[in-house]
């Protein structure tokens, strides 16, 4: 299967919609005589924009499952805001214009997908009509159509995660969060997977999307921030942060070996058409273990935001 070019970014200026947003969020687990027992959060600041998709990443115990606890209303804040759609996360009016794909999908197994899906449907007041339109959408657009008879049970751990992904989409929600959401998939699953997440921002969902999988972060978020030891170390857009700022990369075609040895001022001399002057890329894995190396080395360091 082609892979598919990332589009254009749409939802990332300063003037789109802030759809999340916390405050100087703080998180402060206590054991059961009232002691602070974990800090997993740390007066986090962060905005997530209308039509974007934003990437939080983190080694294990950095705070994201805290933070996507805290966005769904699940857990109370020890101090600070965190704002969904304006409101509180903890309004319950929120929730309809919400999809949730946690990192285990938690269905019935002696359901098949149509009548999981039609579970889902029922807890949004959907008409059967209604249900029924979506739930031949949805399946389609997984590619579960085939299998939409058979019990969960029998389906792979691949094929549980694409009915988990439908079910989060039943209420075609305005804001989508996943966690992990290529667990459990082969190469051609995740890079349909990928699709659909760029399908669904083009279509002016807004995506927050956890991963340890850092290529599949590279490819389709806009932004990223990344969590170390409950602290927000890095914020910006994957492009900004993954340009190496301090190095020039020269491309040029129709050039002799021999000329391709020369330098900058020479490309024209032999021939050659300069094709491009820029920064140089890294990966996002090396920016990932690099931010937490310094993290580690310098506690203290907090994001600039880029």
């Amino acid at each position: 299967m082609e892979a598919a070019t990332q589009p254009e970014v749409k939802g990332t200026p300063e003037t789109s919609e802030v759809i999340l947003e916390t405050r100087n969020l703080s998180k402060v687990y206590r054991d059961f005589w009232g002691r602070q027992k974990v800090r997993a959060l740390k007066a986090l600041d962060l905005e997530v924009r209308k039509g974007e998709i934003f990437g939080l990443l983190g080694p294990n115990g950095s705070g994201k499952s805290t933070t996507i606890k805290l966005l769904l209303g699940l857990l109370f804040p020890t101090s600070g805001h965190a704002l969904v759609f304006g409101k509180d996360a903890t309004d319950v009016s929120n929730k309809e214009r919400i999809g949730y794909l946690p990192e285990e999908s938690y269905l019935y197994r002696f359901l098949n997908a149509d009548e999981t899906l039609d579970f889902y449907g029922r807890l949004f007041d959907m008409s059967a009509a209604k249900r029924k339109e979506r739930i031949d959408e949805l399946l389609t657009m997984v590619g579960l159509n085939n299998a939409r008879r058979r019990q969960l049970r029998e389906y792979s751990k691949g094929m549980t995660r694409r009915v988990g992904l439908a079910s989060a989409l039943i209420n075609d929600p305005d804001l989508i969060l996943l966690d992990e959401p290529t667990t459990g998939l082969d190469p051609i699953g995740t890079r349909e997977m990928k699709d659909m997440i760029l399908r669904l921002r083009d279509e002016g969902k807004t995506i927050l999307m956890c991963s340890h999988l850092l290529a599949d972060v590279q490819d389709v978020c806009d932004r990223i921030a990344i969590l170390h030891q409950g602290e927000l170390k890095e914020l910006g857009r994957v492009d900004t942060l993954l340009t190496v700022q301090d190095s020039t990369q020269i491309r040029a075609d129709g050039l002799s070996k021999e000329a391709e040895e020369e330098i900058l001022a020479v490309i024209e001399k032999h021939g050659g058409s300069l094709l491009s002057i820029e920064n140089p890329r890294t990966t996002l894995e090396e920016l990932f273990l690099k931010i937490v190396r310094e993290s580690e080395e310098r506690p203290g360091r907090r994001a600039s935001g880029r």
